[in-house]
């Protein structure tokens, strides 16, 4: 792919739509930060999305649903519409919140938006790439799709949607997206592999691996005070603890080391529907290396991963999980620490290819134990050398401008035609 200065001047006469029903000041990866990224490299944006209300399903103050309204962020024109406000675990108002954006952006794609080159569409991929595509059937816009979440995979696997009739018309909604769109961005080998098993050509696949927030940690003397300075050996789970981190395994380990280890120390940082009880059970469990630490602000979250002696991953064992790659990967990669990857496949081929941690089954608390040994038994040089070849990995192959510039090239590709689209071979970044 081409550098970014490079890209800059082949993006200089494209307009694109960034639609996502997500972004500032909602919590998002392909935000106003992304946005910036691609503008630096010569396009124009402009963003199509909702009023926020994530996590809450509140409108934010400041804001009030309107049919469309316009502002400038940074420079950067955003364009509102109208949606149903709604993330509680109502299946019908969740539809809703997804269906109501869906009509209000296919008809603005269709009949107000300016005329692009491009509409990339990041969230949710369905629902707005269905009105994108259905939009290109007026506008004759090529779409990109940018897919984060597998559907109808991860319905199933979160447990947020198991009607087998709702499911069914997931899929072929899917499938119908697939085969509509131009061209679809995945985040993983495994995603795409999964794709061409449903029949989407392969040259119509490009693999871009998402990034981490690369705000460096604020300044400080030390370890964050949360931190106990007697600890010797810490081990870090910084993240959502829910049903899909099975996070009981850790526990168990910790309980496996208490005494053989007593100067390795347990943190679960984050929040969670089983925070909660993970800490109830470390009490009943007398577990004295385990510390439980709330969810702090992003830019401070660096700071403890910096800390940290070793930085741990952990899903259950699914076939859906072995083909993506949690956030967190490339976040304790960039803070250049060891990791711990309890996520088999495409997550841990990562950690391999970068020789910058140690992975374990899924599940396994004797296997993570004795990594955890392992890992102690190295030396803290040892350690720094292989928290180093993750950070040169992660500089390499995974960095936002790495990312950026990816997606600019393959945005570059597409320059909108009057009565053909281009059809652009596949690649890998």
């Amino acid at each position: 792919m081409s550098t970014s200065t490079a890209a800059a001047g082949r993006g200089s006469d494209s307009r694109i739509v960034y639609l996502s029903q997500l972004f500032d000041p909602e919590p998002t990866f392909k935000g106003l930060d992304f946005i910036k990224g691609l503008e630096s490299e010569g396009f124009k944006v402009e963003v199509v999305t909702g009023f926020p209300n994530y996590p809450g399903g509140k409108v934010y103050d400041g804001f009030r649903i309107r049919p469309l309204t316009r502002e400038r962020l940074d420079g950067t024109e955003v364009t509102r519409l109208a949606m149903y406000p709604s993330h509680d675990r109502s299946a019908l108002r969740r539809i809703a919140c997804y269906a109501s954006f869906m009509v209000t952006s296919f008809l603005y794609l269709t009949f107000r938006a300016k005329r692009s080159d491009l509409v990339y569409v990041y969230y949710p991929s369905l629902t707005a790439g269905l009105a994108a595509v259905a939009a290109k059937l007026f506008r004759r816009t090529p779409v990109i799709i940018d897919i984060q979440d597998m559907w109808p995979d991860s319905l199933g696997s979160s447990g947020m949607m198991n009607n087998r009739v709702v499911m069914y018309f997931a899929n072929l909604a899917c499938n119908l997206l697939y085969r509509t769109c131009d061209h679809i961005v995945v985040l993983s080998p495994g995603f795409k592999a999964l794709l061409v098993e449903r029949g989407v050509p392969a040259d119509k696949i490009t693999i871009v691996y998402n990034w981490a927030d690369e705000t460096p940690p604020l300044a400080n003397s030390g370890p964050p005070s949360a931190f106990d300075p007697s600890d010797g050996f810490r081990v870090l789970f910084a993240g959502n603890m829910g049903a899909a981190q099975e996070l009981d395994i850790v526990l168990d380990a910790a309980a496996r080391l208490k005494d053989e280890r007593p100067d390795c120390t347990f943190y679960f940082m984050g929040g969670g529907i089983d925070k909660d009880r993970l800490a109830q059970r470390a009490g009943e469990m007398g577990l004295s290396n385990v510390r439980f630490l709330p969810r702090v602000p992003l830019q401070e979250v660096q700071a403890y991963l910096y800390s940290a002696d070793v930085l741990l991953v952990h899903l259950r064992d699914e076939p859906l999980f072995r083909i993506t790659i949690p956030s967190k990967t490339q976040a304790y990669l960039f803070a250049g620490r060891p990791i711990l990857m309890g996520v088999g496949g495409d997550a841990a081929d990562l950690v391999q290819s970068a020789e910058a941690g140690v992975v374990f089954a899924s599940g396994d608390a004797a296997q993570l134990a004795e990594a955890i040994r392992g890992l102690h038994a190295l030396g803290r040089d040892e350690r720094e050398a292989m928290g180093r070849r993750g950070r040169e990995f992660y500089e390499a192959r995974l960095s936002r401008s790495v990312g950026v510039g990816a997606i600019s090239a393959l945005i570059n590709r597409f320059k909108r035609r009057s009565s053909r689209l281009n059809r652009i071979p596949g690649d890998s970044i």
